[in-house]
This record gives structure tokens, sequence and C-alpha cells, in this order.
């Protein structure tokens, strides 16, 4: 665990804050698919991902899903951080877009360390702001793109989490993310594919342009 804090984190955080890390956090290791947070759970702890993508989804009020961001290794959720600093419940799921690894931080140390370490505080911060473009960005492709780029963008933007350009899921599975329908992505994937921008098989897409 010692030498994948550092790996990942040692030319963000002095050697102090690094020791702490070690001290407090503890590793989590979970498989593509599993569930990390759920809507309305109490937040007790609160990831860095050391390694892999998760994706970070919200529900609306008749259960069905939108995509808003990923995180990926380096990172951390700043929409965690904000529910801990109201020290109230989670507003995203949160599932793993592969396997990962976390070290889980208890959210007692959050604010402790925000006055303690200047490196913290920066992180904390430019993760807000990291997260926050991407949620204008998520908003700009909702108003703005047809729905065929959208789902060129979902594509493109799974490929650089995950460093693969080969996609492992279901044209339901991309209908879920992007709140539409799988007749619609069925067809505009076809679409997307006469166009040369992805080649479809049995349950995992290539995307040929990045």
């Amino acid at each position: 665990m010692k030498q994948l804090i550092r790996q990942e984190y040692a030319y963000l955080f002095e050697e102090e804050l690094l020791c702490d890390i070690e001290k407090v956090g503890s590793l989590k290791k979970v498989k593509k698919g599993t569930q990390l947070m759920e809507i309305g759970a109490v937040i007790t702890a609160i990831p860095l991902l050391l390694d892999g993508a998760v994706k970070i989804l919200r529900e609306d009020a008749k259960g069905d899903e939108l995509l808003l961001y990923f995180i990926e290794k380096g990172d951390s959720c700043a929409m965690t951080f904000s529910c801990c600093m109201g020290s109230s419940k989670s507003k995203i799921r949160a599932i793993a877009e592969t396997d990962a690894k976390l070290i889980m931080l208890p959210v007692t140390y959050m604010q402790l360390w925000m006055t303690k370490y200047q490196s913290w505080q920066k992180f904390i911060l430019e993760s807000y702001h990291t997260r926050m473009m991407e949620l204008l960005e998520t908003v700009d492709t909702l108003a703005f793109l047809k729905m065929d780029e959208r789902i060129l963008k979902h594509l493109q933007d799974r490929a650089k989490v995950t460093h693969n350009e080969v996609i492992h899921t279901t044209h339901q599975n991309i209908a879920y993310d992007l709140h539409t329908s799988r007749v619609v992505v069925s067809r505009l994937l076809k679409k997307l594919e006469n166009e040369a921008k992805i080649e479809l098989h049995r349950n995992w897409i290539k995307v040929l342009e990045l």
C-alpha cells in the first residue's frame, strides 16, 4: 500500500501527510461494476483512487441515472468532499468502471488536514475545480450536442480513463448512462460505425476516433 500511495501522490503531498495517509488509510480493492457509494448513504470515508476508474452518477425522481463524470487514478471525488463538509448523506452513486484500488480515509481527517497541510488544501480545491469543469462540460453536452455526438464523446471519455480503446459494454448500459433508450443507442452506434468512428462487436466496442 505504501508504494502505491507514494507512486500516485508523492508529487502532490508532503512527507508528513503521506505518512498520515499511510497510517490512517485502508486499502480497498474492488472489481469492475462494484458499487462504491449509494445515494443517501452516510459517508464515513473519503476515497483516493490508486488505480482504475470510477464513474459518478446522479438519479432522478423516477430512478433513472445520468452519468456526471469519471474519476481515475490520482483523483478523488469532490462530491464526497462536499457532502463531508456539510455532514450530509451522499448525493451520488459511484460504480467501479474497471477493477480498482482505493485508499479510504476516515472523514474526520478531512477538515483537520485542510488546516494542517497546505498540499491537502490545494488538492481539495483543485479537485473541486476539476469536477466543476467536468460538470459544466456535462451540461454543455446535454444542451448542445446531438445524441450521436454524445454517444461518441461518452465512448471516447471511457477509453481515455481506462487507457483502452476497447470498451466492454452493452447498448443498454450506454443507454442507462446517457439517459436514453437502447433502440436509439443501437441505431446511432450503427451510424457511428458506418462513419468509421467505432467498430461494433458483441458486448464490446472499439473506439477508432480518439
